[in-house]
């Protein structure tokens, strides 16, 4: 439920930053305001908050971004807090700019491996994956996870490429398990 609310105002927003023109724009706002509200836990605390009333919420809301963020992206706070759906700001605003994203042709890929690679590993990877996908330019994060033992996991949104020795050796678990004897 909560991630079909975000993606609604995510939606909503994406499409109005399209038709004005200002989707690149709105994504850096809402970057630098999900970067302030990270660093000010306190502001979350206080817009969570039951006995704060909400018409307080608002006009803390305004004071904190009204003239530093595009009428429309304070706007959405706005709604948010009157619908008293705050709690998912993060999921909305983070929704948001992966929408963005993928309308520039931005993937963002995640890389799971049991050791830290190298510059030119990282370098390869990245390259193999603007090959195989439609992106112009990737956002790489890489992992480092030892239960993987080697290969590596690479998602890039919902799809999950799984070359981990983990993986096989599960899978033949799986078969010898239910092989008869």
């Amino acid at each position: 439920m909560a991630k079909l609310i975000s993606s609604a105002y995510a939606d909503a927003l994406f499409e109005l930053a399209i038709e004005k023109n200002k989707a690149g724009e709105w994504k850096d706002e809402i970057e630098g305001i999900r970067t302030i509200l990270q660093e000010n836990p306190q502001f979350n605390e206080l817009m969570l908050h039951p006995r704060v009333l909400k018409e307080e919420k608002l006009k803390l809301a305004e004071e904190a971004f009204a003239g530093k963020a595009d009428p429309e992206v304070t706007g959405l706070i706005r709604i948010v807090i009157e619908k008293g759906r705050y709690s998912e700001i993060d999921s909305i605003f983070e929704r948001f700019i992966d929408l963005v994203k993928e309308h520039e042709g931005i993937g963002v890929a995640f890389v799971t491996t049991a050791k830290e690679l190298n510059a030119a590993q990282k370098s390869a990877v990245e390259k193999k994956l603007l090959e195989t996908t439609d992106y112009k330019t990737m956002e790489m994060h890489f992992i480092v996870d030892e239960q993987v033992i080697a290969g590596m996991v690479i998602r890039i949104g919902d799809t999950v490429v799984d070359s981990t020795v983990r993986t096989r050796l599960e899978g033949l678990t799986r078969s010898l398990l239910q092989a008869q004897v």
